[in-house]
């Protein structure tokens, strides 16, 4: 896997100043305004509005249920009622689908499941897409699309009440194990949509299935909510000595990687995956439910605040004003020479500009746009702002005026800007008094945050601060008990974990997750708009490329758009399954959530992401991959029009893509995740200069994303260098006002940094060794452990009864003679041994 092409590269050879040398000078105008031009390219003329997006599970019911077919497949609608009509028409006479009982209704379908066991392959399949057009709505009978979603809602848990998924999941099992169609697939040069036929019809039907159950409703009934809660347990647990069914899913994702089988319709098997584990572990709000209820098993003190509410109630920040970073600023004259080309007037308004970055409105502010002179001078006037920035550092005792202080005042005096409550690790206590100990006392008392004797008053105070926000977190109670463990396996006993879902799937997932985690992002990196098509990546493509390539200009239109979907919608659920994963294994057990994060380092996840917002992120959210007349259930009721240049440009009138802005806010969510309080990864972050990258998404004026970017930028902040912290004012502003606080934390300026470059190898080392020895204390458990009670008495052993088998009398008399009568005994050696 590649590294990502991070911007300003080969600038490391510039002085910590901005200047290169004497060529570097001569050539900064001609450079500084290649360097506008390219700026308004990357940027457009178009400023990026306020996107009103609401994160949450998933998208809209209509738009997944649309999102599980490419365009590729819309003629296939008609065949699947074609094939019911056929069928129907010789069960019952007279009369419509929605016309029957319900009765009638369940009959026909034990009927139509009576039939998929037959042993020709094309009646089975003609069977199977009867029962997806009854999975799809019936939409043949319907005459809107609000009915054919009511339709295929109602038809689902009917299905489901008559036993279809269980039927599917054995035909799933055959068509898995069918290696005739393996080997087919691997010797055709292109592979098309027609490989993957009887697969996806099974898929779409158990996609359906589950996302329409998986939908909660208030009319539902108290039927349809047993039903719901039944088939989650028989997805969640092992039944009939199988796996769960995502780990079914999870060895046809590796089987797919591997090459044996490159017809899988491997966009269908993500999204069905990451619905199952949305259904069987449950999402975002469940998680926050769950983790009330677990910190109140743990005599823990409840929450500050609802995170996910925190971040509904924020509002998006301007863009920060585009700066030259440090690598660049090798083009610009110093900033002596510009003060004193600038006039008083803008010395002043920068003055008055550095003062506003503290006022919280300001960063909310719709910016004017930009008068041409002042898109020229852009880059010189931030620079500016540094240098007076600078000034205002080294003398903080210069007064501003008056009506400015007490404005400035009035706002910095109220904490209500802050959305977070600030908090405190206990390690962090533990270090501030180890300094101070060793400051005012001279010798320190390791772990003793309650002895303040000898210590000024002031620290007393400051103790005090620290903690009243403490923050003990589920995962600092499992590893203290986890150490317990360890230290004393005898006193403590036998661990009792519970059977919970989320136990149950990182069982089955354990000895196989590297091949898991590679394989996702195997195809996380093909499927991303950065990745440049090579002849030993996997295809994707698949299922969504047709059997006759097109001859027209406007069918490869639709192509292009069908793929570039394709590929939207694979990103958008690998990035969601893992992110699930990552949050419950996170708080089923730390250890669980570390096995998972160190795999996904390993196979170098934090340089894919970053190589994945190595693109314009603002064109990339804003992109209308999409033909609305061709999506579900649309194209079921309405006749498919003719192919035009406007029917394809004609899609929403959305200011941003969904999905996209969902996949882009789950991979900083995961880049968050990974780099948390983990300095090897942190520099990482900075090896790959992926500041510059981070900093371009903050282009787009979501709250959500803004805050996952701004977090990210805060951890590598102290080792990007004063310069940098200088050009990005702005950016640290937002950190101080969207970023959670960590009082010790002294992330803004990087004096005391607390890992040195030679501890980062150690600490993953440290890490692993944890993990490695949860995973052998738990889970590799011997059938004769080595603390079960031994019998030491030699009466009560000789005399225990042994069943022999039969014939033993027949063989005895042999089995003396060869096993101890002719084998030579050493009394010697044996008394020398012992």
């Amino acid at each position: 896997m590649e590294d990502p092409a991070a911007p300003g590269a080969g600038s490391s050879s510039t002085n910590s100043n901005g200047n290169g040398g004497g060529k570097g000078k001569q050539a900064a105008p001609k450079g500084r305004e290649a360097f506008r031009s390219q700026r308004r390219e990357s940027e457009g003329s178009v400023d990026c509005p306020t996107l009103e997006f609401e994160y949450g599970d998933a998208d809209g019911h209509a738009a997944e249920l649309s999102e599980l077919y490419s365009y590729t497949e819309n003629l296939e609608f008609t065949t699947n009622r074609r094939c019911f009509e056929e069928d129907f028409k010789t069960q019952v006479q007279g009369k419509e689908w929605l016309e029957l009982e319900e009765d009638a209704q369940k009959a026909y379908v034990m009927g139509l499941l009576d039939r998929l066991e037959v042993v020709s392959r094309e009646r089975r399949l003609k069977v199977a897409r009867a029962v997806l057009y009854l999975a799809q709505g019936t939409f043949g009978e319907c005459d809107s699309e609000v009915d054919v979603l009511h339709w295929s809602r109602y038809n689902c848990f009917l299905l489901y009440q008559m036993g279809t998924f269980s039927a599917f999941l054995e035909l799933l099992h055959m068509e898995i194990d069918n290696s005739q169609a393996c080997s087919s697939a691997l010797r055709k040069p292109a592979i098309s949509i027609a490989d993957s036929t009887e697969l996806r019809v099974l898929l779409s039907v158990m996609y359906l299935l589950v996302e329409n159950i998986r939908l909660e409703r208030e009319t539902d009934s108290c039927r349809w909510r047993t039903a719901r809660e039944t088939f989650r347990t028989e997805l969640s647990f092992s039944t009939h000595n199988e796996e769960p069914f995502a780990l079914l899913l999870f060895s046809m994702v590796t089987k797919f990687c591997s090459g044996l089988a490159p017809h899988f319709p491997i966009k269908k098997v993500l999204l069905l995956l990451w619905k199952v584990v949305m259904f069987t572990l449950g999402g975002f709000e469940h998680l926050q439910v769950l983790k009330v209820q677990k910190r109140a098993e743990l005599g823990l003190p409840p929450l500050a605040e609802d995170s996910i509410q925190v971040v509904k109630s924020m509002r998006a920040a301007s863009p920060p004003s585009y700066t030259l970073d440090l690598g660049e600023s090798q083009l610009a004259p110093p900033p002596s020479k510009l003060r004193g080309r600038r006039g008083s007037r803008r010395q002043l308004l920068t003055k008055q500009d550095s003062l506003d970055i503290y006022n919280e409105r300001d960063l909310f502010k719709t910016e004017e746009p930009a008068t041409e002179e002042e898109e020229e001078s852009a880059g010189d006037g931030e620079r500016t702002l540094d240098g007076e920035l600078d000034l205002l550092e080294q003398d903080p005792l210069v007064p501003p005026p008056p009506s400015q202080a007490s404005l400035s005042a009035e706002r910095v005096a109220f904490p209500k800007g802050l959305p977070w409550a600030p908090k405190v690790r206990q390690k962090d206590i533990e270090h501030f008094l180890e300094m101070s100990r060793n400051k005012f006392i001279g010798f320190t008392l390791g772990q003793d945050t309650d002895t303040l004797v000898g210590l000024p008053r002031p620290i007393h105070e400051s103790v005090k601060t620290l903690k009243q926000h403490k923050y003990i977190s589920i995962a600092d109670v499992q590893i203290k008990n986890e150490e317990d463990l360890e230290k004393c396996p005898m006193s403590l006993g036998e661990e009792v974990v519970p059977e919970t879902p989320c136990e149950i799937l990182y069982q089955g997932m354990l000895y196989s997750l590297p091949q898991y985690m590679i394989a996702l992002l195997k195809i996380l990196l093909a499927a991303a708009p950065t990745s440049k098509a090579k002849t030993d990546s996997i295809n994707i493509l698949a299922d969504v490329l047709p059997e006759e390539m097109p001859i027209t200009v406007l069918q490869s239109m639709k192509l292009g758009i069908d793929v570039n979907r394709h590929k939207e919608i694979i990103v958008k659920s690998i990035s969601a399954l893992l992110l699930l994963l990552l949050k419950h294994f996170k708080l089923n057990h730390i250890y669980q959530f570390e096995y998972v994060s160190q795999h996904l380092v390993f196979a170098n996840c934090i340089p894919l992401i970053l190589k994945f917002f190595n693109q314009n992120i603002l064109s990339y959210i804003t992109a209308k991959n999409s033909i609305s007349v061709l999506d579900y259930p649309c194209c079921t009721i309405q006749d498919l029009p003719e192919l035009t240049t406007e029917s394809l440009e004609a899609g929403d009138n959305n200011q941003f893509c969904w999905r996209n802005l969902f996949s882009c806010i789950n991979l900083l969510r995961l880049l968050n995740k990974l780099t948390k309080w983990k300095h090897s990864r942190t520099m990482m972050l900075v090896v790959f200069k992926s500041a510059p990258i981070l900093k371009r998404a903050l282009k787009v004026k979501q709250a959500m994303l803004q805050l996952y970017v701004l977090k990210l930028l805060k951890i590598q902040t102290k080792y990007l260098g004063r310069q940098w912290r200088k050009s990005n004012m702005k950016t640290m502003s937002a950190i101080y006002q969207k970023v959670r606080h960590r009082m010790n934390d002294d992330w803004a300026y990087g004096n005391d940094i607390d890992a040195r470059p030679w501890d980062f190898q150690a600490e993953e080392c440290t890490l692993r060794a944890n993990i490695e020895a949860f995973n052998s204390r738990r889970y590799d458990k011997p059938q004769d452990s080595e603390f079960s009670p031994v019998d030491n008495c030699l009466q009560s052993v000789l005399g225990q009864r042994l069943d022999l088998p039969e014939d033993f009398h027949y063989s005895y008399e042999l089995w003396l003679e060869r096993e101890v009568f002719s084998q030579p005994i050493c009394w010697e050696e044996l008394l020398q041994n012992h």
